[in-house]
């Protein structure tokens, strides 16, 4: 797959050939909805427990009379009606996790990254170089090159340090390494931008 390659300034930067056992596999939707339901099942905290009634250090002895105190003949602080008493029915501790196929995560991505690929939402720019470094600026390039309400921007190992700094302000702007690429995020933006970096490392990693 030819794809054009072009700069922040929306000037031509020649063309790419993309890999298409990477960016051409015909997606399924039960294969992203599998990766992204494991994706965020495993990114779930800890839940975390209450103290029941038998777990509350309080003392079991009768506080009160059994007759003549005019009120109920309680017997016992841990109760669930008395403040720093047990929790009734509390929650229980929890571990959300689950497993998938590493050949599935892997099919999982190259289908995500295909979907931009095939449907015109994939951007291949030659570098996140900036001149200063400035959100004004940077937000001033974006709309000539048209990423869209929200855009997930991938470079390569090293995130490009201006590009960072400008990107941080912009709510419609995340960037993340190649190592980070995973389905949940590229869905989820309208537009997918990668560096020749980028792509480079995607390959590599399927092809190495």
């Amino acid at each position: 797959m030819k794809v054009k390659v072009q700069s922040l300034d929306a000037k031509s930067g020649g063309d790419i050939n993309l890999d298409d056992s990477i960016f051409g596999v015909e997606p399924r939707a039960d294969i992203l909805h599998r990766v992204v339901t494991w994706q965020l099942t495993n990114r779930r905290a800890p839940a975390r427990a209450a103290r029941e009634r038998s777990e509350v250090a309080r003392t079991g002895k009768k506080f009160g009379r059994q007759k003549g105190g005019g009120t109920a003949r309680h017997g016992d602080r841990r109760a669930p009606i008395f403040v720093g008493g047990g929790k009734a029915h509390g929650p229980r501790a929890r571990i959300f996790s689950s497993s998938l196929n590493k050949k599935v995560r892997a099919l999982g991505l190259k289908m995500a990254l295909s979907s931009k690929a095939m449907s015109g939402q994939l951007v291949v720019v030659d570098n996140l170089d900036l001149k200063d470094g400035k959100t004004r600026e940077l937000r001033e390039k974006l709309g000539k090159l048209g990423f869209g309400k929200t855009a997930l921007v991938m470079d390569g190992d090293a995130l490009n340090v201006g590009f960072a700094r400008a990107s941080s302000n912009l709510a419609s702007i995340n960037l993340i390494p190649a190592v980070g690429a995973n389905v949940y995020d590229i869905m989820r933006h309208e537009t997918l931008v990668l560096t020749r970096a980028a792509v480079e490392k995607l390959e590599a990693r399927f092809n190495g």
